[in-house]
């Protein structure tokens, strides 16, 4: 019986561990910023460190983060970004945007991978009891594999689509690349760049 109870909470951690994650919409309309700088009238600012549990996870094993960002024309021209805006980093090389359907693909749950819980379907729930003899019988057994291997299959599946479908609503409410920036405007981003760190980044004007 103790090596049951071992048994039962081990399983527990691992499918605590194991569960999907849920999603927190990300608005950067709402965020606080602290890292900005400004170049030739437009004012760039921008915040790394925005998702969270799985998705924080996946950040680190694929090499992409996901930043905020916010820039503001100060100037006397609409800007578009991306074209007329540019980011660098600090050792002036260009800062290359990742599509976002390339960020999406790279940082979502899937939701096929929590299919191993049906491996759990075939487990039983033994009951025992001492004969007169002194020697313990099995009395009953119940299925209970049945309900939690598909039960906890489904319900991991639809947590991990329906975070990605949030996601995925994000990064295209706030798809900025090739947004027109109006003079004494201020507008919103996501973005998905491919590093490991969390380097300054400066903006830059193109505009000829």
């Amino acid at each position: 019986m103790q090596v049951f109870k071992y048994i039962l909470v081990i399983c527990s951690l691992l499918l605590l561990n194991s569960c999907a994650s849920s999603y927190r919409t990300v608005n950067p309309k709402s965020l606080h910023y602290i890292s900005n700088n400004s170049n030739n009238g437009v004012t760039l600012q921008y915040k790394y460190d925005l998702l969270r549990k799985k998705y924080a996870k996946k950040e680190l094993k694929k090499g992409v983060k996901l930043v905020a960002i916010k820039v503001t024309n100060n100037t006397d021209d609409d800007l578009i970004f991306g074209k007329d805006i540019k980011l660098f980093y600090e050792n002036q090389k260009e800062l290359l945007i990742m599509d976002n359907e390339i960020v999406f693909k790279s940082l979502k749950q899937s939701p096929t991978s929590y299919l191993w819980y049906l491996l759990l379907t075939p487990v039983n729930f033994y009951t025992t009891s001492t004969n007169s003899y002194g020697i313990q019988e099995e009395t009953s057994s119940t299925p209970i594999g049945l309900v939690i291997g598909p039960g906890l299959a489904g319900g991991n599946m639809i947590a991990a689509s329906s975070a990605n479908k949030k996601f995925k609503t994000d990064l295209l409410n706030y798809n900025i690349t090739g947004t027109s920036i109006k003079k004494g405007e201020t507008a919103y981003g996501l973005i998905g760049i491919r590093t490991d760190s969390f380097n300054a980044i400066k903006v830059a004007l193109t505009q000829e």
